[in-house]
């Protein structure tokens, strides 16, 4: 893969962030201390209502249930929009690995501050803030201190739903399909002004899923990109990457999607309703990412990549297994990969990249009896394009 030459400056743009952070934190603090005063964090459980699985079935259903007392390094967010990811399909199914229930999923929250603890700086009261995919690791490991928590070197990083809890009353971590969430101020994300709580809601997932591979891959602006799979990671997949200068090539099995594909500015978009539509793109593409979440074949998809070139597969299948022809592999020598999420300070970087270039998801708001119906949609592929919870309808 080309060396990453930005690294340098994201690096720069992370630390920026941080110092700016800081200095608002430390600009009044007579201001800070009369917040705290207000906000005195309970020594209560939190109570709280949202859908959750009771079992394997696919089906979630109404449920009241309570989250941990606010901490010293805590923030309290009442959630207003929470967007549906096809993990939390799998996952609530069993689909990876068998699951406790009663489970809320949910890992794309936006919402507002509403408590703090008393050693919060980086929020305040008021602030717009965001939870993505994990809420805690060990913070003391080589990844966790330089912003890779996801790749934490003590397997301690905590998933935002299903992962063991001791701090949680139900044992185990609770979603965002909910009323409000408890998390550590490190893990949470703000959300700048100039982008609304609902479309900034997908980016908590779909967009560090996607923009972390992407800005690793170095591509040059005219590079030809691949993306297979247009779903909700795929859409935010075209859009960042055409918005670092690629032409992009999409392909899906959705006929229906290919005027969507357009308006996202692809170059072109790839109806692949037979493998060998794939042939006349046999090596002619510089990087490709797939989001497709189920078994498909990857080493006719890997083919298209230059010989050498990087392929990426962040979707993730039943059972986290793909299925590829090893011998397809070699023929092409193209290199696989696969990607997990991205880190806080990269997560952080994706919202404010998408907030100030106008990268925004296409969304449909449903209430909370319709999740069920939104679930079964995005399984038959008739999402346009990610589902997003008004939580004032829990």
């Amino acid at each position: 893969m080309k060396k990453d030459r930005s690294n340098a400056s994201r690096r720069e743009f992370i630390q920026q962030s941080a110092l700016a952070g800081a200095g608002l934190a430390l600009a009044n603090p007579l201001q800070m201390f009369a917040q705290e005063k207000q906000q005195t964090p309970t020594a209560k459980n939190i109570k709280s209502k949202g859908y959750a699985a009771k079992d394997a079935s696919g089906k979630l259903s109404p449920w009241e249930f309570e989250r941990r007392p606010i901490g010293d390094n805590d923030i309290l967010i009442e959630i207003k929009y929470a967007s549906i990811c096809h993990s939390d399909i799998h996952q609530m199914k069993g689909d990876w690995v068998p699951q406790q229930y009663p489970q809320v999923p949910g890992h794309e929250i936006a919402g507002i501050v509403t408590a703090i603890g008393k050693n919060v700086t980086k929020f305040k009261v008021g602030d717009k803030a965001g939870v993505g995919c994990m809420v805690d690791s060990c913070m003391q490991c080589e990844s966790c201190k330089h912003g890779e928590e996801q790749f934490c070197d003590n397997g301690a990083t905590v998933f935002t739903y299903g992962a063991a809890d001791k701090t949680s009353p139900t044992g185990i971590t609770q979603g965002g399909y909910s009323n409000n969430i408890v998390v550590k101020d490190h893990f949470a994300i703000h959300i700048p002004d100039h982008i609304s709580l609902q479309e900034a809601a997908p980016l908590l997932c779909a967009g560090i899923t996607t923009y972390s591979p992407l800005m690793k891959a170095n591509f040059r602006r005219g590079d030809k990109v691949g993306v297979a799979g247009i779903g909700g990671l795929g859409h935010l997949a075209i859009k960042l990457a055409v918005a670092k200068g690629a032409d992009v090539y999409a392909f899906t099995t959705s006929a229906d999607k290919t005027k969507d594909i357009l308006s996202f500015s692809a170059k072109e978009a790839v109806v692949v309703d037979d493998i060998l539509k794939l042939k006349p793109y046999k090596g002619k593409l510089d990087y490709m990412i797939s989001t497709i979440p189920v078994l498909f074949d990857v080493a006719s998809y890997a083919a298209m990549v230059k010989r050498n070139g990087f392929f990426t597969q962040v979707g993730m299948p039943v059972g986290f297994q793909v299925a590829f022809s090893n011998i397809g592999l070699a023929n092409s020598r193209v290199n696989f990969n696969a990607s997990l999420i991205g880190g806080i300070p990269e997560t952080q970087e994706v919202v404010h990249y998408c907030a100030d270039n106008k990268i925004l998801p296409n969304i449909q708001i449903i209430k909370a009896d319709q999740i069920n119906d939104a679930w079964g949609k995005i399984l038959n592929k008739q999402a346009r394009y990610r589902y997003v919870i008004d939580a004032a309808t829990f």
